[in-house]
Parts: structure tokens; C-alpha cells; sequence
């Protein structure tokens, strides 16, 4: 699959025959290394894409996402997302209403949803908690599943919902299904290179994982950085800096002549 950018078509091809991994990067270093490691898919901000993306990550499918609040009629939707796509996105992540959704299948842009926890809905289901443990509760998912079906999304991220539930789910509608804390039943695990490479200082979800240790990294190379400016200032207070070799010369006929001309 790394052979090529992989199409919507390709992503959809997928759906129940192997799961796909996916990271949200925000740098292109992170872009790069996904590139490099094999991760098909990357969510980014929409500012990331560019030239400069795509020449470090040739391959990955990109999703930019169209952050709720961001945006507010479909038509300024519509703008984002054709400006994302023109600038090397593959589909666009969009939580916002059905109409808006249709929109943009209407006018041919791939979208992906969110269903379960939605953060920027958070409030309606209770804050930052599982969602879908109750019958009824996974029934309200199942109905905005089949609801973004209807209005033509490709995709839904299903986030901290019970693995039962978003396995069973996943294998009854068209979607590609993206679990991020829902379990090993869907079409794509998602988790953010914060998480992954152990930088994010905040809370770490239940459903993450960490690889490496980048918080104590960057911990030392900030203790270097003010060692090093520590040391600068004393050997400015001191006169160490700067030495001989950090001057520029002069040919001493011509320091004479110069001191002649400035002393008239």
C-alpha cells in the first residue's frame, strides 16, 4: 500500500480485511517519520499541508481536520475543505451537521465524521467519559453511524466506546470505521504522536500508548540550553568571548591608514 498515495477507493478496499494505523502529526518531522515507520494515515492540521508536506510524506493519506467552531455555514466549509485538498489533503475530517456533511459530498469532497465521544460535543454525552456502554447509549451511536452513512461520509473516527460494541458496529455499516480507544474491531487505530512519543505533559488517555520517552528528552536538552546560555554570559562578563578566532582581521597597513584618516 506504500507503493503509491492510496485513494479513497484503496482505504475503502480495506475495510475488514486488515487494520490500517493511523497518527495525528503536527510537525513535519512527525509527517516525515510517519512516512518513513509505514503509517498509512495521518490526521493534520490543515496548515501542515503544502508543497513541503508532501515532499517529506509522498505516500501517507492525509486528513486534514475542519475543526468545529472554526467554520460555521457550509459554504465557508466548502472553502476550507477545497483549500485543503488543492493543498495535498486526501479527505477532511469534519464533526459538524449532516447538512454540512452533505454539502461536501455533494460536491465530491471525502469526508470523515466522529461518532461516540466527540470532544467538541462532549457536553451532550456527559464530558470526557466512555460513551456506549448502555443498550441505549450504543443505539445512539449506531444511529449516527447509519445517519452519516445517509449523508454520504467514507469514514467515522468511533472514540472510547466499548470494543464489543464498536466491533459490532463496524462490521455492519459501510463506513471505515476508526477506533481511537475503541478497540481492535474496527478498520484503523488512531492515536497522536503526542502520545506515542511520550511528550504530552498533560493527561494521557487510558487508550494510549507510549514508545519513547521524549518529555525527559526534552527535559535535558532544556537543562543543556540554559547551561550553554549560562556559560556565554560568563565568558562575556569575563572577557572569554569572543577570542581571537572569533574576529575578523585586518592587514595592518591598512588598520594605519584608517587610524591616521579617523585621527585628521
Amino acid at each position: 500500500m506504500k507503493s503509491h498515495r492510496p485513494t479513497v477507493a484503496d482505504i475503502l478496499a480495506l475495510k475488514g480485511k486488515r487494520q490500517l494505523s493511523m497518527l495525528r502529526v503536527v510537525t513535519l518531522e512527525e509527517a516525515e517519520a510517519a512516512e518513513r515507520a509505514g503509517i498509512e494515515m495521518v490526521s493534520v492540521p490543515p496548515a501542515l499541508l503544502g508543497p513541503a508536506f508532501r515532499e517529506v510524506a509522498p505516500s501517507v493519506f492525509a486528513v486534514p481536520g475542519l475543526e468545529y467552531g472554526d467554520f460555521v455555514t457550509t459554504e465557508e466549509y466548502l472553502r476550507a475543505a477545497f483549500k485543503a485538498m488543492r493543498a495535498g489533503g486526501d479527505a477532511v475530517y469534519c464533526a459538524a451537521s449532516l447538512r454540512i456533511i452533505r454539502g461536501l459530498r455533494d460536491e465530491g469532497i471525502p469526508v470523515c465524521s466522529h461518532v461516540g465521544l466527540i470532544p467538541s460535543k462532549a457536553t451532550w454525552t456527559g464530558g470526557f467519559k466512555a460513551v456506549g456502554k448502555t443498550a441505549d447509549s450504543a443505539m445512539a451511536i449506531w444511529n449516527a453511524v447509519k445517519a452519516l452513512e445517509e449523508a454520504g461520509a467514507f469514514a467515522a473516527e468511533i472514540e472510547v466506546v466499548p470494543a464489543e460494541i464498536a466491533s459490532l458496529i463496524s462490521a455492519r455499516t459501510s463506513l471505515f470505521m476508526i477506533s481511537m480507544g475503541a478497540g481492535a474491531g474496527c478498520d484503523a487505530q488512531y492515536l497522536f504522536a503526542d502520545d506515542v512519543l511520550g511528550q504530552n505533559r498533560g493527561h494521557v488517555p487510558r487508550h494510549a500508548k507510549t514508545y519513547r520517552n521524549f518529555a525527559a528528552e526534552f527535559d535535558r536538552l532544556q537543562h543543556e540550553r540554559i547551561a550553554a546560555f549560562r556559560e556565554f554570559r560568563q565568558d562575556v562578563e569575563s572577557g572569554a568571548y569572543p577570542a581571537e578566532p572569533h574576529n575578523v582581521g585586518v592587514a595592518g597597513e591598512e588598520l594605519a591608514r584608517f587610524r591616521d584618516r579617523i585621527n585628521g
